[in-house]
Formats: C-alpha cells, structure tokens, sequence
C-alpha cells in the first residue's frame, strides 16, 4: 500500500512556511490504518500545472494507491487544486466533498466555501482535504469508512482500519445462489 500526502502552498514549497498539514495527514494516517503502507510525500506549489503534474506523476509512475492533497481548495484566485484535479481524474466521485463540506460546517460557516472534490485516475484514489492542519483530523474521520472498499472497487491495494478509530465499511457478501 503506497499512499501520498501532497502539500499545496507557494510559502511552504518555497520553505518559507514549514509545512504542519502534511504531517497531520501522516500522523493520522498511522494512528487509523492497520495495513502496512509507505507515506511519499511532496510539497508543490499552488497553480493548475504544479498540483496536475504532481498527481499524474505520483499515479502513472510513482502507483500510489491512495493520494491525499492538502490545500488549494478555497476561492482564492491562486486556489487551483480542484481546477488539476479535473485535468488528472477520469471519474469524479462528488459524495466526498459533499460530506466533507457537511462535516465541515459544524465546525465553521465558511465550510460552504470549500471546492474540496475527489477522483480516481486507474488504481489511485485522490481526495482534496483542506489545508488548515486543524481540519485534517476532522475532515478525514468524516469520509475514511469509505475509502478502503473505494480502493477495492479500483483494483488499489487493500487497506483496513484500526474499527476503534474508523471502522472501514464493506458490504457484506451477497449470499444469492
């Protein structure tokens, strides 16, 4: 299982901002996910070019399983994460940045104002969470109990979840016959 946590931001790609979104992403990553796995990291910079280069290169070459971008996803003008998400993704999977908007405004009305989204691209998974390290946490309890049969349903690696943290749903088997 190949996972990678993709950082979004002009300072922290130019290192004038240490990046605190990835981390946290990885740090729950290990704290949730029971099946082995390797984390890849990159920080890249906002813009349609960086962020799309980066995901195609980490799911036609790199086969990551899973991608999880922080950042970007706001309305700013330099906000283009979900702009390079639909030039790399060949299905777009609306349910997670429904939730995770809906999640989301319990905890803050500008939730409304989030283009998170997420896709597939052959065998990889890619979910936008956003970018402030305080909503990671939150953001990915809200949609996690779907990811692993998600990446089933792909042909990804198989991936479970620690039940006392996120309980990863798969429907039981039909028993037609």
């Amino acid at each position: 299982m190949r996972i990678a946590v993709v950082t979004i931001s002009d300072r922290a790609s130019r290192g004038q901002y240490e990046d605190l979104s990835g981390p946290s992403i990885e740090a729950w990553l290990r704290e949730t996910v029971v099946t082995p796995f390797e984390i890849v990291r990159r920080i890249v910079p906002d813009g349609i070019a960086p962020v799309r280069d980066a995901l195609v290169a980490l799911c036609d070459e790199e086969h990551a399983d899973l991608i999880l971008t922080t950042g970007g996803t706001g309305p700013a003008p330099r906000d283009e994460t979900p702009e390079a998400m639909r030039a790399v993704v060949t299905r777009e999977l609306p349910g997670f940045g429904e939730q995770l908007r809906r999640a989301s405004l319990d905890q803050t009305p500008t939730a409304i104002l989030s283009r998170q989204m997420a896709g597939t691209r052959g065998r990889t998974l890619i979910i936008n969470l956003p970018g402030k390290p305080s909503s990671i946490r939150f953001s990915l309890d809200a949609v996690f109990a779907a990811v692993p049969y998600c990446l089933d349903l792909i042909g990804a690696g198989w991936m479970d979840t620690d039940p006392a943290r996120v309980k990863a749903f798969r429907p039981a088997p039909s028993s037609s016959g």
